[in-house]
């Protein structure tokens, strides 16, 4: 399984939180992203968003159709993105590949889990993607940290 947590792009300040918009540096992250990612994620791969404006913008840039989950809402902690995507065991590990587009500081508390084991304040950049994968080996499953990239570098 491939699990891909991309963040957010930068967002304009603006209240209500779920309605702020990209700014047009956002909109370029999020197509620069988009692009690197087109080009690299895996033919079968479901999209999952959160419900906020920003985030529905960021995973529109990638040009495919996603489903929005409230479980992947800004207020949103680490077992609601675990059940949103259902891993480790669930179906969504047998589809084998996720792109779920969300929020700090769950996205950064979530990969610290996974890859170390708990819950830590692990940074994620506005508009990076994190890309983890599984592969059995030597009669386990072991995760791996394929890429971090950052919009920044393209």
């Amino acid at each position: 399984m491939n699990l891909i947590l991309w963040r957010h792009c930068e967002a304009e300040d603006a209240v209500p939180d779920d309605a702020r918009a990209l700014t047009v540096r956002g909109r370029h992250q999020a197509e620069r992203m988009a692009k690197w990612l087109g080009g690299q994620m895996p033919r079968h791969c479901e999209v999952i968003c959160s419900p906020a404006v920003r985030a529905r913008q960021t995973a529109d840039a990638l040009g495919v159709d996603y489903r929005i989950d409230d479980r992947l809402s800004p207020e949103a902690d680490v077992t609601d993105y675990l059940a949103a995507v259902d891993w480790p065991e669930g179906p969504a590990a047998s589809r084998g590949n996720v792109i779920v587009v969300g929020h700090q500081p769950v996205l950064g508390r979530l990969a610290s889990l996974l890859l170390a084991g708990q819950e830590a304040d692990w940074t994620v950049k506005k508009g990076a993607v994190w890309w983890l994968s599984t592969r059995d080996r030597e009669g386990g499953r072991q995760l791996l940290l394929k890429a971090a990239v950052s919009p920044d570098l393209f």
